[in-house]
């Protein structure tokens, strides 16, 4: 069997439970897990991950409203007064929270837009394969 070279690159550390529950409550992780931090914050998911992360402790709130006694459609009203500004903001300010989650483990906060300068640099190279000859 032989090996792919590909497969040469190291791993980056995992946190443990305990350092993750940390993490998630707003604890700044050790500096071997830099690379986590970064993937986490910076990564493919990273909305995601924290989309779900602030939205979980919002369910017993939501369906602690559905309990309250009266007509359905007064109960909905007031879950969905609730959840829809919340998730509008909670996207709106993402890039500040994960800004401010790279800066507390002194990281730089231009990481965030590594990934999407790399995309649009990969777009003008396109274009200007497609679009300009060379002189």
């Amino acid at each position: 069997m032989t090996e792919n070279p590909a497969d040469n690159t190291t791993p980056t550390p995992e946190p443990t439970a305990r350092q993750r529950l940390g993490y998630v409550l707003g604890r700044t992780l050790p500096t071997e897990l830099h690379p986590w931090v970064i993937e986490d914050a910076t990564g493919p998911g990273a909305t995601r991950r924290y989309a779900t992360r602030c939205l979980i402790p919002l369910i017993p709130i939501l369906t602690g409203l559905l309990l309250i006694p009266g007509p359905l459609i007064i109960r909905t009203g007031m879950v969905l007064l609730l959840f829809l500004p919340f998730v509008y903001f909670l996207l709106a300010l993402k890039n500040i929270y994960l800004r401010h989650r790279l800066v507390s483990h002194g990281l730089d906060p231009r990481l965030l837009n590594t990934t999407k300068q790399r995309r649009l640099d990969q777009e003008q190279a396109s274009y200007e394969s497609r679009y300009r000859s060379a002189p």
